[in-house]
Order: structure tokens, then sequence, then C-alpha cells
């Protein structure tokens, strides 16, 4: 879990640099993230269908991305920004802890719906040694609405340290 977490701080923390400069990645997935074992460096790739935030929504009917990891908003068409990639890497995180993506659906249609629609599953459904702290965690960073979800990757970072000192603190008991 310790490496999970360093993860996804590492990447909050580079989401929130690209997004204040207007760039918002658009496909934030496990196949976009590198790790170096021997320096413990880790980077975001795949700039690819990457936009300044000013043009980050596609044009009528087009789904950039790898759906599994799409927010909602990504899905439906509308404008992104961080909060999106911010959206995609909960979902990687919550994979991560559990072994099993936040929604699933044996067709694409069931899928998206599925994402914009229903909520996800809590995480320990998926699965149950994930401390229960990781609760309140998902259902903000997993939240449908944008302004309702973490606004920036500081913010995000920080509820996942909280998060993270509150299950040793329960630990220390």
């Amino acid at each position: 879990m310790d490496k999970v977490i360093e993860i996804t701080l590492k990447r909050a923390s580079a989401l929130n640099y690209a997004h204040a400069q207007n760039v918002v990645h658009r496909d934030i997935k496990p196949a976009n993230v590198m790790c170096d074992p021997e320096s413990n460096e880790m980077k975001i790739t795949d700039f690819g269908i990457a936009r300044i935030t000013d043009s980050s929504k596609a044009k009528t009917g087009m789904v950039l991305g790898t759906p599994r990891y799409m927010s909602p908003e990504q899905l439906a068409g509308k404008k992104v920004d961080g909060r999106s990639d911010l959206f995609s890497l909960a979902v990687m995180l919550y994979q991560l802890l559990t072994g099993k993506l936040p929604f699933q659906a044996e067709s694409m249609a069931t899928l998206m719906y599925k994402i914009t629609n229903e909520p996800h599953p809590r995480i320990r459904e998926a699965n149950a040694n994930v401390p229960i702290e990781f609760e309140d965690y998902f259902e903000k960073a997993l939240e449908k609405d944008p302004d309702e979800r973490f606004q920036d990757g500081t913010e995000m970072s920080q509820a996942l340290k909280d998060t993270i000192r509150k299950i040793k603190q329960r630990q220390k008991g």
C-alpha cells in the first residue's frame, strides 16, 4: 500500500504542475505512468491527446482517451479541466488498492452509462482488506460532479495524506 500511495502522491503533484500550465492530459491510466525501479522516479507519459484547457473540449461525438479511466464529463463530451485527470487518477488508485476497476461492464455503452450515472462500489465491497478510512476519500475523488471533487492535485494529495494519517492513528490505537 505504501508504494501505491507514493505513486499516487507523485502523480497528483505532477498533474497539479501540468494543470497550473493549463495542460489537461485526458488519458491518465496505468499504461501512461512509467516507473524506474532503480531510481524510484516516475513519469507521466503520452500527452498525445492532451489539450490546453482553453480548448479542452473534444469535437462533438468524439471520445478521446481510455473509457475505463475517464471522468463522467469527459465521456459526455463536455469541456474538461484538471479535475477530470484527477478522477482518472482516483480510478487508478482504486484499482491499485482493490485489484478491480470501480466501473465494469461487458459493453462500452453500459460502461459509459455506469461511469456517468451510477455510484462506484464502495471500496471495501471491492476489497474488504482496504482500510475503511479510504471510503470518504473515494466518495469525493470519484464524485460525478467535478465541482464536488478534489479541485486540484494539492487538495487530492493532502486528502490522501490525511487518510493515511487516520489509518496510522487507528492502528496505533
